[in-house]
């Protein structure tokens, strides 16, 4: 299981991260003119997604390549969407334009982050016993 997981977290991180960088630089870039179909898109989540999708791509390689610093890097990516959400519920509470659909998007996001991040730790823990 342990060994197929070595191949499974570094391709799940690539798929992720490209759908991720696709569709938040999208929004950013205003690519497709989808900009426009998100609607209420708050640009700071945006923000915090394409960054993550670049660390979730960076982090393939170095789970691939047994690199401890891919558990780190991943759990900045956790700190990123987790303070971006604290924040975006604020903006809710603030009376912020939002869309509905953004609540469930970060707490699918942060999840998924979250499981990435202990997956990582549970391949790596035992080169981080190596040294």
């Amino acid at each position: 299981m342990k060994k197929a997981l070595n191949y499974i977290l570094p391709l799940l991180l690539v798929l992720f991260g490209l759908l991720t960088l696709f569709l938040s630089s999208s929004v950013i870039f205003d690519w497709f003119g989808i900009r426009e179909k998100e609607g209420n898109y708050v640009l700071f989540i945006v923000w915090s997604n394409f960054v993550s999708s670049l660390i979730y791509i960076i982090t393939a390689f170095g789970v691939l390549k047994r690199q401890k610093w891919a558990i780190y890097l991943l759990a900045i990516s956790t700190a990123i969407l987790t303070i971006a959400f604290a924040c975006f519920l604020y903006y809710i509470n603030s009376g912020g334009i939002h869309e509905t659909k953004t609540i469930g998007a970060m707490v699918f996001r942060t999840s998924i982050t979250i499981a990435f991040t202990f997956t990582a730790y549970y391949l790596l823990k035992t080169k981080r016993n190596e040294n």
